[in-house]
Parts: C-alpha cells; structure tokens; sequence
C-alpha cells in the first residue's frame, strides 16, 4: 500500500502546484496535452536546478573525499583508544565486535541495488501520476461532484478549488520560505568563514522540506563536517550563533509573512502530523504530512459532523501583540504609497 500511495500523493501535491500554469496555458488556446508535457518539462527542469546546485558542490566535496577519510580515521583511532582507556577493550576486540555487527559487502550491494530500483521506480510513478492527474483533473472533478447529492453539488466544488488551492499555496510558502533561507545562511555561513558556504546554505535550506527537525539536521551536518575539517570551536559557535539566527528571523518574521497565513494548523498538531507520517510513510510521510493535514481540515471545516476536527486542528486565533509585530514588519517590507 505505501509503494502505491507515496508516488501518487507526491504527485498529486506537485501537480496541484502546476494547476495555474496549465489552466493558463488552455486559455490561450493551447491543447490540454500540451499544456501538460509544457507542465512536466518544468517540473523537470526545477528538479534538475536543484540537484545542479547541489551536484557541483558535492563534486568538490568528493574531490576532497581522501582528506576527509583519514581525518575520519584519526578521529576514529582516537574514539577507539578513549573506549581502551575507559572499558579496558583492546582494538583487536574492538574490531572484532564491529566486523561482527556490519553486514557483509554482498548484502550491503543488494540493499543499495534494491534501494535504487525502488527508488526509480517510485520516481516514474509520481511523474506519470503527476502527467494523469493533471490531464483528467476536470474528469476526477466532475466525478465527485456526481457523488455528492445535488443540493451539496456546489459546496463540494468549493471543497475541491480550496483543497487545490492549500496545496499551492503550501508549495509556493514552503519555496519562497527555502529561497529566503538560503540568502540568509549563505551570507551568515560565508561572513564565519565556512568553507563551501553555499553547499550547506542549500542543505539547510532544503532540509526546510521537512519541518522542525530538516534545519536541525541540516546545522548539525554543517557543525560535524566543519569540525571533521578541523574548524575551531569559535568557528562551530558561529554556526550555530548563525541558525539560531535565522530560526528567529524564520520563526518571528518570515512563517507569519509568506507560510503562516496559507496553512493554518496549530504546532500541536503540526507536530503529530510530523510523527504519524513518519511511523506511516518514513521521510516522504513527513514532505507530505503537512500539505494533507491542510487538506484534511478544509474538509473538515466544511461538513458539519467534522466540524469540531477542523476547529481542533486549525490555529488559534493570534495575539493582538503578534498581529501589530507582523502589521509592522508588513508596513516596513511595503510601505503605504
């Protein structure tokens, strides 16, 4: 059932999110079949700017990969040697219990290659998901619009255009909201002196993918590699000076601004949405938890048996004090004219 129900969600979501640019594209007159290859071509295209960011940094990294190995080294003999000083556990038996825990090459090449064929046969799947939904959304539309008695036709269309719409304004927060991260640990990083400051601004900001713990494991990657390179303490504080920076400027400024008013879940339930799809779905469980979360109170909020669910899930209402903050920082950004 996850197999099934991972690629089909992703690419529900993701063709949510080019659902504008093909109804545009069919109202200047372009064939609905071409409008959505134009549709994958760009989903395509975003995917390869962001492994293309990343890939000429890891290129660079991997050219430093020795340097790396025998520093990993030098901090494992030393792990090793602090075990002997405090257990009494030679290194001969130390390397005994390890060689006994690690699985064999063989298994180890046999989960990879079962890993990738999965991998890309989920990939695959979500694309031409992704192409299908997009070309019979009209049709899926019109179906459970004939499910619904008549008298509840024209609410259940506007469930529909809200569901739609949560999505894409989630997708479109969540990539202003990396963009803006980016900026900001790519100048912090770089002003501390972290060597390939871009690389890691960019993890961390697509770590954001995954709320709460992606910049938590972003920062503390950077804070391993970085001392793996033998950066200074003063250095590893100034990471992490740097992110806690930028999680108040993310936190107090930019979620209330760009995220804050396009998806409206309490942390609360932030949080056990997180959790379940974790337990459920593993990573791609957590990428999609808070988009059908969102979905989930709008319909919710429209059928009166589930109207309470909705209420329980949604944000409480916002504090006098952070409106006039948030009022604030609007007038600042845009100025009245």
């Amino acid at each position: 059932m996850q197999v099934f129900l991972i690629p089909l969600f992703i690419g529900g979501v993701l063709a949510t999110l080019f659902l504008p640019f093909c109804n545009w594209m069919e109202k200047k007159k372009v064939p609905k079949s071409i409008a959505v290859f134009i549709s994958l071509l760009g989903l395509l295209l975003l995917i390869f700017i962001i492994i293309s960011l990343l890939g000429y940094k890891i290129v660079e990294l991997i050219s430093d990969i020795e340097i790396l190995k025998q520093k990993a080294i030098e901090a494992g003999t030393k792990i090793q040697q602090y075990i002997f000083d405090s257990l009494n556990l030679t290194i001969t038996e130390q390397n005994k219990i390890l060689k006994s825990e690690q699985p064999s090459y063989g298994n180890i090449a046999q989960m990879m290659l079962g890993s990738m064929s999965s991998f890309l046969s989920s990939c695959i799947l979500l694309l031409v998901y992704f192409i299908f939904l997009l070309y019979y959304r009209s049709h899926i539309k019109t179906f459970l619009v004939k499910l619904t008695p008549k008298s509840q036709q024209t609410e259940m269309q506007e469930i529909i255009q809200k569901v739609a719409t949560v999505s894409q304004q989630y997708l479109i927060g969540l990539s202003k909201m990396i963009f803006l991260l980016w900026v900001m640990y790519g100048i912090g990083f770089s002003i501390i002196g972290v060597e390939n400051a871009i690389f890691f601004a960019i993890m961390c900001g697509l770590l954001e993918i995954v709320p709460f713990v992606g910049n938590i494991i972003g920062t503390s990657l950077t804070v391993l590699i970085a001392a793996i390179n033998g950066a200074n303490s003063q250095l590893l504080f100034g990471i992490v000076i740097v992110y806690g920076i930028v999680q108040f400027i993310q936190g107090w400024v930019l979620e209330p601004l760009i995220v804050g008013s396009q998806v409206k879940i309490n942390s609360l339930f932030t949080i056990i949405a997180l959790v379940l799809g974790e337990l459920l779905w593993g990573i791609p469980g957590i990428i999609l938890a808070i988009p059908l979360t969102a979905m989930f109170k709008i319909v919710c909020d429209h059928i009166e048996a589930l109207k309470p669910y909705g209420f329980l899930i949604g944000e409480i209402e916002t504090s006098k004090i952070e409106i006039r903050f948030v009022d604030k920082i609007k007038k600042l950004i845009k100025p009245n004219k």
